[in-house]
C-alpha cells in the first residue's frame, strides 16, 4: 500500500507505529518521526479524526437560564422572581463582592487612523462628571480578554456566513493565546455554541456548525435580546478586558424602537419587557464593550466626523432623520456610543474575515485605566466618563483618544 492510500486509509496516529519499525538506524527512525508529524498537521487527515479533535457542548438557549424580573423600587432588570411581597430575589443564591474600581478601556488614534501603543499611565487624565479621578490601576493590552461573539442567523442574515470559516481563522490568528473567545448566534431564540474558551479549534467548529442553520429557522432577530443575555449569562464575574461583537442588519423584532426616544426607556411594573435602556445598563455597569458589525449600507451622512462631532448626544434625532439615516442603525450607533467599543460597516471593510482582524488589533491596542470614584459608589445610575492626553504628551493634537461615555452604577449591584 503506498504512502498516499495511507493518508486516506488510516489516521496519523495509526500510521506512526508503522513507519517507526521501518528501520532500526537513528536517522531512518528521525525520518519516519518527521514525516509522522507532517502528517499530523496535514489537512489532509480524515473529517471523523478533526471532529473528534473538536467537539462542541451542546447549544444551550439562554431564554431558559434564569428569568429576568423589573424591581419595582428601582426600576432596575436583572435576573430573579418576585417574592409574595412583590419584593425581588434571586432565583439563584449567589454571592458578589462589589468593588468599586471603575474600569474605563480606551484607545489613541493619530489623525490616519493608527492606533498608538507605548503610552503609559501618566499620559492619561479621567474625569468622571467633569471632575479629575485618580487614576489607581493601568493596563496596556497585557490582561487576557474575554469576547464573546455574536451572530445575527436570522435569514436575512444568513447569507452573509458564507465565509464564516475564514473569518474564524482570521480571529484566531489575530488574538492572543490567552484571550478567550465565546460563540453565540441567534434569531427568534438566543442560542449559545460555544462558552469561553481558548481552545481556536472548538472557536473554527463553532463558526461552521450546523447549528447556525437550525437557529436560522425563525423570521425574527431579537438583537437587543441576545446581547442583554449575552453580557447576563457569559460576563458575570469576569474581569479584564471585555468585549462583545455583534454582527446584525440592525433590525430588531423586539424593543419596538422608534424616532420617539421614549421607547428607549423601560416601561413602569416588574413585567414589563427588555428595553433599550436595559441592554446599555447591564453593558456599561459590566464594562464590556460593543464592536458592531452592520450588514447595510452605510448611510451617506453618517461619517465618522459626524459621529466624532456627536459623540456627547444622542445620535436619534429628527435631524439624522431629515439627513436619512434609518432609525434601525441609528440605535445600533447609539448604544456604541454609551457603552464604548465601535461601529463598523460590512460592505466597505471588505471580507467578514478583514473587519475580524481589525476589531482584533483595535481591542490589542488598548488602554485601561482604573479609579476610585471621588464619589463614593452611594450615588447611583449614570455617570459620565472623558479621557484626555496629559498636556505635554508626544501625540499629535489632531488624535482622538476614543473611550465610552459613561458607565452606570446599579441600585443592586449584587442582583445586578
Amino acid at each position: 500500500m503506498s504512502t498516499l492510500s495511507l493518508q486516506y486509509k488510516t489516521s496519523a496516529s495509526q500510521f506512526l507505529p508503522r513507519l517507526l519499525p521501518l528501520r532500526r538506524s537513528r536517522i531512518s527512525r528521525r525520518l519516519a518521526t518527521l514525516v509522522a508529524t507532517i502528517l499530523l498537521a496535514s489537512p489532509f487527515l480524515p473529517a471523523q479524526n478533526k471532529s473528534q479533535q473538536a467537539r462542541l457542548p451542546k447549544p444551550r438557549v439562554l431564554e431558559k437560564a434564569v428569568p429576568l424580573v423589573r424591581d419595582p423600587a428601582t426600576g432596575e432588570l436583572h435576573s430573579g422572581t418576585l417574592n409574595d411581597t412583590g419584593e425581588t430575589s434571586r432565583a439563584i443564591p449567589t454571592i458578589r463582592a462589589h468593588v468599586a474600581l471603575v474600569s474605563v478601556n480606551c484607545s489613541v488614534a493619530l489623525p490616519d487612523g493608527t492606533r498608538v501603543r507605548g503610552l503609559g499611565q501618566n499620559d492619561f487624565r479621567v474625569f468622571e462628571d467633569g471632575i479629575e479621578q485618580t487614576i489607581a490601576s493601568f493596563d496596556a493590552a497585557t490582561s487576557p480578554a474575554s469576547i464573546a461573539v455574536v451572530l445575527d442567523a436570522s435569514p436575512s442574515i444568513y447569507r452573509e456566513f458564507g465565509e464564516m470559516r475564514e473569518a474564524a481563522q482570521s480571529l484566531s490568528r489575530s488574538l492572543a493565546p490567552e484571550d478567550e473567545v465565546a460563540v453565540v448566534a441567534f434569531a427568534g431564540e438566543t442560542h449559545l455554541l460555544l462558552p469561553f474558551s481558548r481552545d481556536r479549534r472548538l472557536l473554527a467548529a463553532a463558526f461552521a456548525s450546523t447549528d447556525l442553520a437550525r437557529v436560522a429557522d425563525s423570521s425574527q432577530s431579537f438583537i437587543y435580546q441576545a446581547v442583554y443575555l449575552s453580557a447576563q449569562e457569559l460576563f458575570r464575574g469576569r474581569a479584564g478586558r471585555k468585549a462583545i461583537v455583534l454582527l446584525t442588519d440592525g433590525q430588531d423584532s423586539g424593543l419596538g424602537l422608534t424616532w420617539d426616544l421614549r421607547t428607549m426607556q423601560p416601561r413602569e411594573g416588574a413585567t414589563s419587557p427588555l428595553a433599550f435602556e436595559d441592554v446599555a445598563r447591564k453593558l456599561a455597569a459590566e464594562g464590556i464593550e460593543l464592536h458592531i458589525i452592520s450588514t447595510e449600507n452605510r448611510p451617506h451622512a453618517m461619517t465618522d466626523a459626524w459621529l466624532a462631532t456627536h459623540r456627547s448626544e444622542v445620535l436619534v434625532t429628527p435631524q439624522a432623520r431629515e439627513l436619512g439615516m434609518p432609525e434601525y442603525t441609528l440605535y445600533l450607533a447609539e448604544m456604541v456610543r454609551q457603552v464604548g467599543g465601535g461601529f463598523y460597516f460590512l460592505r466597505e471593510l471588505g471580507s467578514l474575515a478583514d473587519v475580524y482582524h481589525r476589531i482584533a488589533l483595535a481591542l490589542g491596542a488598548e488602554y485601561t485605566l482604573g479609579y476610585y470614584p471621588a464619589a463614593g459608589v452611594d450615588k447611583t445610575g449614570w455617570r459620565t466618563l472623558r479621557v484626555e492626553l496629559r498636556p505635554g504628551t508626544a501625540i499629535p493634537p489632531q488624535s482622538e483618544v476614543m473611550h465610552r461615555a459613561a458607565y452606570y452604577v446599579p441600585a443592586n449591584p449584587s442582583a445586578f
